[in-house]
């Protein structure tokens, strides 16, 4: 039996013994030996086979698809840190939230850095808070706003980002690496038809499989009076979400204003 098989047993068994029947919606039947759901009820409760969690529980080498995760992290109601990490124990990345709200204070801290550009992103680009002074950096943002749907299907993209070629490279790597960690997620499975559907060098670069880890670094960005500024940014993963980042450009040094126009 494997260390993370017994952890994975250990754990489920601590979570189904902390729910009582009542808790449950079930009925109580009679006098229990131990505290909290027999196995066959929680067995019941997500679905699935009771000699099959038995297994699962002892430590078997059996292994659990992401929907049987998904069903017994319900039935033991798991909070998301508990969710990801039974996914972690039983060998799988956790599943993609569905759920992309952010909090009024989260939300609140890039108008709080008003004097730079600073946005909170979801692990698929979704942008889910702004600052005008990001308006101004990256002008004609789509609504809702999308940071790769706007470097690939908005012409002024092209003007903003001096480097366009090996930043979109870069994004679409990016944006890669994250889509392979949620195979089958509806949210990176609608954007990546969109962008298949729009944009030829997204039809022509994704077969190069290009990987890269989201961080920070610099980039040259053209103002819309035609100066060209060497942005630092830096990233930071939110604490309770860290699939959400916080991104902030600071200013660097100024070039000479461009006479290229937006195409």
């Amino acid at each position: 039996m494997s260390s993370q098989r017994h952890e994975l047993g250990a754990f489920l068994r601590s979570r189904r013994e902390r729910i009582t029947p009542a808790e449950a919606g079930l009925p109580q039947t009679g006098r229990r030996r131990t505290p909290g759901l027999r196995r066959e009820e929680l067995a019941l409760l997500a679905g699935i086979s009771a000699t099959w969690y038995t297994y699962l529980e002892q430590g078997r080498d059996v292994r659990a698809s992401d929907q049987v995760l998904t069903a017994l992290a319900g039935a033991l109601r798991l909070d998301r840190h508990e969710r990801d990490h039974l996914f972690h124990l039983a060998g799988h990345m956790p599943a993609a939230e569905t759920e992309e709200q952010l909090t009024a204070e989260v939300a609140a801290i890039p108008m709080l850095l008003q004097s730079n550009p600073a946005y909170i992103i979801s692990a698929s680009y979704d942008v889910l808070s702004h600052n005008q002074a990001t308006d101004d950096l990256f002008p004609n943002f789509p609504r809702p706003a999308n940071f790769v749907r706007w470097v690939f299907t908005e012409p002024v993209a092209r003007y903003v980002l001096v480097d366009w070629e090996p930043e979109a490279r870069g994004l679409l790597a990016r944006l890669r690496t994250l889509a392979d960690r949620y195979p089958g997620h509806a949210g990176f499975t609608r954007l990546l038809e969109d962008l298949h559907e729009a944009s030829p060098e997204v039809r022509a670069w994704w077969p190069h499989y290009e990987v890269q880890a989201r961080g920070g670094g610099r980039k040259r960005l053209r103002r819309a009076d035609g100066a060209v500024i060497d942005f630092a940014y830096t990233a930071f993963h939110l604490a309770e979400q860290p699939d959400h980042t916080l991104v902030i450009y600071s200013d660097g040094r100024t070039s000479r204003p461009s006479s290229s126009s937006a195409t």
